[in-house]
């Protein structure tokens, strides 16, 4: 499984030709409706349409130029990812360019020569057709919502056997691409003009108890220049369908924009207004001082948000603003603001006041922030006047399943600063900040590593030592038993990866909360109490027995149970964990009481054992 949290979304990438090279209003072209895809070509820098040929995308999968599906006539392939391809089209019905999308999830589905999509396996049809109902689905939601903050959608239908929708091509950069340019922190009264349109649009979907769930400024663009408009993208498509039918989904939580409800799977932890309050203030966070907060899961085991009230940005924003974003970041779901219309009523954004039509098309002249400023660091140099490219940033978003738009993107440049701002800076802060390194791959969780990582790192002279009664069970017929000893007494603790990745606690579990050995003892697990007899799904099963001289808690990382045993987590809600886990222990080790101190404290002995389940 991947780490790039993009790599589940459509690809961004230029096309090769400006958007001066598609005429306002093309003439049709003299291509017939085409059936079979062409080989991968290079998009000429100018022509009309009829000479633009298309790319065929990386997976051979998109449909070549001159394909019509119903009144619109592909022109070029704008991105290509894993759940969808983007199309620029021609809307011949009523003279226009649009965005097509079409439902295509390459790893369930295949072009069978013209423009039908079939599964490739029968066992991928029913992820297949419901991945392609909350495409639909999304669709029609987004087109019954009306706000300029929100993506349009012309139309939808379904044929081929897939779905398509329509929306509108956008011109404008992204809130993140945007800060980039800037050398010191938006002030106030621009952050509160973008806060009220966005605001204001998630009020109207939550209206419909439908939630975005991946806030962040890189799904937030703002339309004409430096930003006349901020408009809303990707509410997270049929990506999140397939991903929880699949368990194969890739990382679609952004850490830091994330809160703690999104990665828990606990009755308690619920999803709401109050999950797209926290990623929309996390991005505000990030636009003040350049980084976001901690990531949540970090922060439900210590704490170490520092609120902004109480930073250097004291004094240059109001009381009211600063309070207002931590509030909106508590970690705690039940703490936290719990609507949209708290956190306007917070901000001070009356009703009917913070959806300008126009933003302030630059920044306010400021004089250059001061060697304190966090934010400096963080920026790149404005970008140079180059040809601007043709990009399709596709954010298909279903709501609570994902639709979105498409955009055209043009580099920015930087405000230029008043004579007031120039003569007032120090000398040295023309210099534009360096660009920042790399951000580093997100570590990935694989259970078997990890369970390696335990027995690596264990502590001298434990000597534990674990071996199956059985070594092969059969399905409804052999008992699971196996013995373990110790040379030193500690408490016992037992992990067990599935052949279908699944990751449980045995022991300690509901009905035996503790477990210990004495020195030098044999124990026989699971007990009378706890007979389990072989089942399904076959494989090989991994066991990790830790003895350790502290009990070890595994709480933080779940509350969920399979009766009696506790539910770990996998995948996207994993490598969550794994990225944020700062401990020099394993992470599978769990921790020790909060009250024990020293190195005695995580002194523990581990081992490794398999058993085969078959028929």
């Amino acid at each position: 499984m991947s780490n790039d949290q993009d790599d589940d979304r459509t690809v961004i990438r230029p096309s090769g030709f400006s958007p001066s090279s598609l005429p306002s209003n093309p003439p049709p072209s003299s291509f017939a409706p085409t059936q079979a895809a062409g080989p991968p070509s290079v998009l000429p820098s100018m022509g009309p349409p009829s000479t633009i040929a298309s790319s065929a995308g990386e997976s051979g999968n998109a449909l070549p130029v001159g394909t019509f599906l119903a009144e619109f006539e592909l022109l070029a392939v704008l991105g290509e990812g894993g759940f969808g391809i983007v199309y620029q089209a021609w809307d011949h019905s009523l003279e226009r360019r649009v965005a097509l999308k079409e439902y295509m999830p390459s790893s369930l589905a295949a072009r069978t020569g013209d423009t039908t999509v079939q599964v490739k396996s029968e066992r991928h049809r029913e992820t297949f057709d419901a991945g392609r109902k909350s495409f639909v689905n999304e669709a029609k939601l987004l087109a019954q919502f009306d706000h300029p903050a929100l993506v349009k959608v012309y139309r939808f239908w379904e044929a081929n056997g897939t779905a398509y929708m329509v929306m509108p091509l956008y011109e404008g950069i992204t809130l993140k691409d945007h800060l980039k340019t800037l050398t010191a922190p938006p002030d106030e009264a621009w952050l509160l003009g973008v806060l009220g349109p966005l605001t204001e649009a998630l009020g109207v979907i939550h209206h419909e108890q439908c939630f975005h769930r991946d806030i962040a400024p890189d799904n937030v663009i703002l339309l004409g220049g430096n930003g006349a408009r901020p408009l809303l993208l990707d509410f997270g498509a049929a990506r999140r369908v397939i991903g929880d039918m699949t368990q194969a989904l890739t990382v679609i939580l952004k850490p830091g924009y994330a809160p703690v409800e999104q990665y828990a799977e606990a009755p308690h932890m619920k999803q709401g207004a109050w999950t797209d309050v926290y990623a929309l203030a996390a991005s505000v966070h990030f636009a003040l001082i350049g980084k976001t907060p901690p990531p949540s899961v970090s922060r439900m085991m210590g704490d170490p948000y520092q609120p902004l009230a109480e930073s250097a940005l004291k004094g240059r924003y109001s009381e009211r603003f600063l309070r207002a974003i931590d509030k909106a970041l508590i970690v705690k779901p039940d703490e936290r603001t719990q609507s949209i219309a708290e956190l306007r009523d917070d901000l001070g954004l009356v009703a009917g006041q913070g959806a300008p039509t126009m933003m302030p098309t630059q920044m306010p002249a400021r004089a250059a922030a001061s060697p304190a400023s966090p934010r400096e660091a963080a920026r790149q140099p404005a970008a140079g006047k180059s040809k601007a490219p043709l990009i399709a940033v596709a954010a298909v978003a279903v709501i609570g399943a994902g639709a979105a738009g498409y955009f055209l993107t043009r580099p920015a440049t930087a405000p230029a600063p008043s004579q007031t701002a120039t003569n007032t800076a120090p000398a040295n802060a023309q210099a534009p900040a360096p660009a920042p390194a790399p951000a580093p791959v997100p570590p990935h969780f694989d259970a078997r590593q990890q369970f390696e990582s335990v027995v690596t790192q264990q502590s001298p002279g434990f000597q534990v030592s674990a071996a199956p009664a059985l070594a092969t069970l059969r399905v409804d017929k052999d008992k699971l038993n196996f013995s373990i000893r110790s040379e030193r007494a500690g408490y016992v603790n037992v992990l067990l990866l599935g052949p279908d990745g699944s990751l449980l606690q045995l022991f300690p579990n509901a009905k035996v909360p503790t477990l210990r050995i004495d020195a030098g003892q044999t124990l026989k697990l699971p007990g009378k109490e706890l007979e389990l007899i072989a089942s399904e799904p076959l494989g090989t099963e991994h066991f990790l027995v830790t003895v350790s001289e502290q009990p070890r808690d595994f709480s933080m990382f779940s509350t969920e149970r399979e009766d009696p045993y506790l539910k770990l987590p996998t995948g996207a809600r994993a490598d969550a964990f794994l990225a944020a886990w700062s401990r020099s222990t394993p992470m599978l080790l769990g921790t020790a009481p909060k009250d024990c101190q020293g190195t005695a404290c995580d002194a523990y002995g581990a081992v490794v054992f398999t058993m085969e389940i078959v028929k």
